[in-house]
């Protein structure tokens, strides 16, 4: 979809619709998004994406701050030009997966390799925030019975173990922090190797239960590694990239009172916040982002 705005007298019927986040093209221009005095807060086509943005929505709203709402835009791909022409005024992002999109050829891997990177690599009229130790990313998982009868909390300690097998998206097996990153930084050989093509979702869970693999790629926010107490190893080389959540923001709305709400809330999320959150969200309950959200807030007194 195209994001390119209306010129002529179409701009100024566009411009005069205001679009809630339940309706409409969530990535066409309107003239409230670019108010000087309101901040339009969008999110990625996923749920995770959109409790964290709830949550800085109603934590902005909560220090007097006006907001508005465009989520579930969509892919990085269409929502940071948003971001980049006023249409959204902030998003909260992924440190390694933003810097990997700006940089192609970026080698960080560590969370403060890819601070320093992305300061260099954001477009002129954006800025990120303070990191949250909050991570979401590729993540390798071992049951608790072969952790400790295996002796492993990192891994490296996967070195030690014979016959390994594991479990992941078939792409795992050429990416750079896949089966050659394991070769290469941990030295880690004679991996049996076992695609699964559905994103460390159920296959690969029953897959790691059954015990017809070891080892299992999940994302590290996944409810189903607390769900069955799973052990996630330590990454020590960071050869998995860091993904902090972090918030994106364009400059001229980077007050600092809104720097000062949004650098609390980052400060207090976490990753296991996170496995909280998606698994209230995704369980039998069901419970929505926006009432996540304000849970969240309240239980770290941030309103």
């Amino acid at each position: 979809m195209s994001l390119t705005k209306l010129t002529g007298g179409l701009a100024a019927v566009a411009l005069s619709v205001s679009l809630a986040a339940c309706g409409g093209d969530p990535t066409s221009d309107d003239s409230s998004s670019s108010a000087s005095d309101t901040i339009t807060v969008g999110s990625a086509a996923f749920p995770e994406n959109e409790i964290i943005a709830e949550i800085y929505a109603q934590g902005l709203e909560a220090g007097g701050v006006k907001v508005k709402k465009k989520l579930n835009i969509g892919a990085r791909e269409v929502y940071i030009p948003a971001l980049e022409k006023g249409e959204i005024d902030l998003l909260p992002e992924y440190s390694g997966n933003l810097l990997s999109y700006l940089d192609k050829n970026t080698t960080a891997t560590s969370a403060d390799q890819i601070d320093e990177a992305l300061d260099d690599a954001l477009p002129k009229n954006l800025e990120v925030l303070d990191a949250a130790p909050a991570e979401d990313k590729d993540s390798l998982n071992v049951t608790a019975e072969f952790a400790a009868a295996n002796k492993l909390t990192t891994i490296a300690d996967l070195k030690n173990v014979k016959g390994l097998k594991l479990g992941a998206n078939p792409e795992f097996k050429e990416r750079d922090y896949g089966i050659p990153g394991l070769e290469k930084v941990y030295g880690i050989t004679g991996i049996d190797f076992v695609p699964i093509s559905d994103g460390g979702g159920p296959k690969t869970l029953k897959s790691l239960l059954d015990g017809d693999i070891n080892v299992a790629d999940i994302y590290s926010t996944t409810p189903s590694i607390t769900a069955n107490k799973l052990v996630t190893l330590e990454d020590p080389e960071n050869l998995i990239a860091a993904q902090n959540v972090i918030p994106i923001i364009n400059e001229k709305k980077a007050s600092d009172k809104v720097e000062d709400i949004l650098d609390k809330i980052s400060a207090a999320l976490t990753t296991e916040d996170l496995l909280d959150l998606n698994a209230k969200n995704q369980g039998d309950d069901k419970t929505a982002p926006d009432v996540l959200a304000k849970e969240w807030l309240t239980s770290k007194g941030l309103i």
